[in-house]
């Protein structure tokens, strides 16, 4: 009753409940509460108090609020408020102005309430089962809540989604949803859920990602729509970078072709505004994720082929060549440009034939290093175009000649600016940047490629009036030697040396002429001796660097500078331990590190500008073998001398082999794409000949239906004179037909018939050398009794001469016993008497066993013509299969025929037309032939 009556007054009766007494009291009434409405109130007035007693409602009330979720499913209005009420007490975001401090208390409340709601995996899926509601005070709140929830604690979030049935599935239907803000909010949600896990991102991209957000894209206005373009950009973005499989599925899915239009930017580019400027970066960051060189080659490749055949390099080289482009737009072009033609040979082709719209035209190359070489550009310009300008030239054999060629003196063109010229230029400015720039430039033009090297020797530059002409070479050491007098331009030393380690490194004729001069090897070891600053150690070490070289690759055709002189000089003006310490400072600068990481020349300011990526390799190849040069005797050298030729003989095959290898790569992928033409078109002409087939059936079933309509009136009446003509017309006109064809099949059953007798003839003939084949097998037969026999009688004369050489031995014996004893002695005789008895039988009987060995001579030519015999018989046993198998297929064709010619007798018959059969005809014929005898 005092409340009551101090409501009513005015005054309070007493003191004023606090925030956390009120919270505790709607807690209660939302906990206790048996009536929907009661509940909903107190949800309600919770949600109001959220944001600003977010402390108190997130520890009291949070419970209480997952329990609504829980038990109230069919009321929306109270699950809505619960749901914002969550979504107060977990996101940081906070629209006024904070300090430090004070944001840093919000971002760990909302950490806490965050682990608190996801200690219990249920209530991640509970949450997701409640974004299936399709009103949109339910599934608005909670696709916010969410994306809160994500962003508090992604990676655990992320766990529960990926275990949880159809998590994903049902997060990718809000971007089906009509309702824009949910669709929208629906595209922050995906993007936080697919930070960083390639499992979630793999799943969202098989889930038809890529083809809803291209057509979001595509409603929204590609580049000149809002920030709905710039997310799903985003989201595009995490989906592709760094994850290998999502991006062969983009390309697989011929998303590179819908890229094209994004790029359409017009011949307006005056209204360029902020948002456009944010969504055609993102487009072409998307662009180099496809092409990155951190990806592997043959995706790479690929990619770039794709976007070359689709038209996408040349709308990017429009916009390269365009007008009115903002600066950092022009910049990330050209980036993009350099990645997709990096290593492609096709692309870099077309780049070579752009020609910028200028009068007169000039190269787009010529253009782009009159930029670089322009110290008035910015500096993030001049690098993107050193960037393209090495991209150009990677693994471009035929760019590197074209390059170099402009720099000869046949080919220098006084009344043009060619790309040879601007990069002397810029060598030899007073600027350091252009210095260091078109060092590296140049260096590009001869990396890997020994040819070049050689030809760049042969550049002449005139240096002043009245004085001869100086090498490219001894100018670029004279520079380095003027330049290194004061200890400045660092840069512009670093650069040079870079430019001319390249150049002589594995060309044994350029460390010649380098150390032809007799000047440089001097500097070079003065400047290695001392002891200088930071800056100059880097000198020193890429002096060291260049002397090495100069060892490695030397073919000792100077006396004063073979190898081992060289080696002596160092150990005696610089120590070989000092020598090797200099040389090792080069991989220890910080820059190096930095730039060994990807090829693009990324640099936050141009004072450290210092290192090239492609050089980066060519030290980490040549530290090793220069420290273990210094350190050989000449003994070594020779051994090391032929092992690197064996080496370089085995790296000649291997990169013959790779060449093979990527042609057959670019081959098979070529026939790949020919097979999956030719499976489209067979599809195509398979539905083609289907409709076809379908049409002829209803055509056969016309024709049946008119046959039967013609056959009924034809028994029947005509009802007038016009039906009767008609109807006779088209009976006179199919009986012409059927006469023809009958008359033509008659032909051709006459012709079967023909060959069909040849075939029987030359069947005949087969089984006349059949049945000689029989014969000649009996023969072969008797041949080897004849063998066996000639055998036997081998044995017995072999056996009989052994025989009569035993005998013969016999008899020498005897008489030799004979001579020796007295002659009355009759028992000898008689012996010798028997012996040459018995030897004269065995002779004759040996005799006998030779002439029947003549046999021999008779069975070998019957072994040959055995041997002919069989020869023909197989050609003959062929020849019969063939004539079997043609004369079968005679016969079907007959068999055909004949039930044709039936066919079309029987139709004549049902049509009234007079029919003669064969019989009859015989008969007819066999008549005729018996009259033509009678009247003869």
């Amino acid at each position: 009753m005092n409340f009551f009556r101090g409501v009513i007054t005015g005054q309070a009766t007493g003191p004023q409940p606090t925030g956390a007494e009120t919270i505790q009291k709607l807690c209660d009434r939302v906990a206790s509460s048996t009536l929907l409405e009661d509940r909903r109130d107190a949800v309600r007035a919770l949600k109001s108090l959220s944001k600003k007693y977010r402390m108190e409602v997130g520890t009291q009330a949070m419970d209480h609020l997952i329990n609504i979720l829980q038990t109230d499913r069919s009321d929306s209005e109270i699950l809505g408020y619960a749901l914002d009420t969550l979504y107060n007490i977990i996101c940081n975001d906070e629209e006024e102005e904070q300090d430090e401090n004070a944001q840093k208390q919000t971002d760990d409340l909302g950490a806490q309430f965050t682990e608190k709601f996801i200690q219990d995996p249920e209530h991640i899926t509970l949450l997701l089962t409640l974004l299936e509601e399709f009103d949109f005070h339910v599934r608005w709140p909670g696709v916010k809540l969410l994306t809160a929830l994500l962003k508090n604690q992604g990676v655990q979030v992320q766990g529960i989604v990926l275990v949880s049935p159809m998590g994903v599935s049902r997060l990718m239907d809000l971007l089906a949803d009509s309702r824009e803000v949910i669709r929208n909010d629906g595209l922050l949600l995906l993007q936080q859920l697919t930070k960083g896990n390639a499992a979630i991102q793999k799943i969202v991209a098989f889930e038809n990602a890529f083809e809803r957000l291209l057509e979001i894209i595509s409603d929204e206005g590609c580049s000149d729509g809002g920030i709905v373009v710039e997310d799903c950009l985003l989201l595009l973005l995490n989906l592709l970078k760094n994850n290998s499989s999502n991006q062969n599925f983009f390309k697989e899915g011929s998303y590179i072709q819908k890229m094209k239009p994004w790029f359409e930017v017009g011949d307006d580019n005056s209204g360029w505004s902020a948002q456009k400027v944010t969504n055609l970066h993102l487009m072409l960051q998307l662009v180099r994720v496809m092409v990155s060189p951190v990806n592997s080659p043959g995706a790479t490749a690929s990619c770039q082929k794709s976007m070359y055949q689709c038209g996408l390099l040349q709308q990017l080289c429009t916009i390269l060549m365009a007008t009115g482009v903002p600066a950092d737009i022009l910049t990330e072009t050209i980036n993009t440009v350099s990645e997709v033609i990096r290593g492609s040979q096709v692309n870099q082709d077309y780049f070579a034939s752009v020609n910028a719209p200028s009068n007169p035209p000039r190269p787009a190359i010529v253009v782009l290093l009159m930029s670089m070489v322009n110290e008035r550009q910015p500096f993030v310009l001049r690098c993107a175009v050193l960037y393209c300008f090495q991209c150009f030239l990677y693994r471009n054999q035929k760019g590197q000649g074209e390059i170099v060629s402009t720099l000869l003196p046949s080919t220098i063109d006084a009344n043009s600016i060619s790309a040879g010229q601007l990069l002397c230029g810029g060598l030899f400015s007073v600027d350091s940047l252009s210095n260091w720039c078109a060092a590296v430039a140049l260096a590009h033009a001869l990396q890997d490629n020994l040819t070049q090297k050689e030809q760049l020797l042969r550049v002449q530059l005139a240096t002043s009036l009245g004085k001869p002409p100086v090498s490219l070479l001894q100018q670029c050491t004279n520079i380095l030697s003027q330049v290194g007098r004061d200890g400045s331009k660092v840069q512009t030393r670093v650069g040079l040396l870079m430019l001319l380690c390249t150049w002589i490194s594995n060309c044994p004729i350029a460390v010649t002429h380098f150390l032809h001069n007799q000047d440089n090897v001097p500097f070079l070891t003065a400047q290695i001796s001392e002891n200088l600053g930071e800056d100059e150690r880097l000198v020193q070490g890429l002096c060291a660097l260049l002397l090495g070289i100069c060892i490695y690759y030397n073919d000792n055709s100077l006396e004063n500078y073979t190898k081992e002189k060289l080696k002596q000089l160092i150990e005696k003006r610089i120590g070989k331990e000092n020598f090797v310490e200099k040389l090792g400072f080069i991989t220890k600068h910080e820059l190096y590190s930095r730039a060994a990481l990807k090829p693009q020349p990324i640099f936050p300011s141009p004072e450290q500008m210092l290192f090239d990526h492609e050089f980066t390799k060519l030290v980490k190849e040549l530290e090793g073998v220069i420290t273990k040069a210094v350190h050989k005797s000449s003994e070594e050298d020779k051994k090391e001398e032929e092992v690197k030729k064996t080496l370089e003989q085995h790296d000649n095959i291997v990169t013959q082999y790779k060449e093979l290898i990527r042609e057959q790569d670019a081959q098979i992928q070529e026939l790949k794409e020919q097979v999956a033409s030719m499976t489209t078109q067979t599809d195509q002409m398979q539905a083609t000949i289907s409709q076809q087939l379908s049409q002829i059936q209803q055509h056969k079933d016309q024709y049946n239906i008119l046959k039967l309509k013609l056959g009924k009136d034809s028994q029947s009446q005509p009802s007038t004179q016009a039906d009767g003509s008609q109807v006779n017309g088209l009976q006179t006109e199919e009986l012409s037909q059927l006469r023809e064809e009958l008359e033509e099949l008659r032909k051709q059953h006459t012709l079967l018939q023909t060959q069909v007798g040849d075939k029987d003839a030359l069947i005949d003939i087969i089984l006349h050398l059949q049945m000689y084949k029989e014969g000649l097998t009996d023969a072969l037969l008797s041949c080897g009794n004849l063998l066996q026999e000639l055998e036997a009688l081998k044995s017995q004369v072999q056996s009989q001469l052994a025989d009569i050489n035993q005998l013969k031995t016999e008899r020498q014996e005897l008489l030799r016993r004979a001579a020796d004893a007295a002659p009355s002695s009759d028992g000898t005789s008689d012996a010798i008497k028997e012996l040459e008895s018995r030897l004269s039988a065995q002779m004759s009987e040996t005799e006998r066993l030779k002439s029947q060995a003549g046999l021999e001579q008779q069975l070998a030519s019957a072994t040959s013509t055995v041997a002919i015999l069989q020869t023909e018989k197989s050609k003959l046993q062929s020849e019969l299969q063939e004539s079997k198998k043609e004369q079968d297929d005679l016969l079907m064709l007959l068999a055909d025929q004949d039930q044709k010619i039936h066919g079309l007798k029987q139709r004549l018959k049902d049509l009234g037309e007079p029919v003669e059969d064969e019989d009859d005809i015989d008969a007819r014929e066999q008549t005729s032939d018996e009259e033509d005898e009678d009247e003869d």
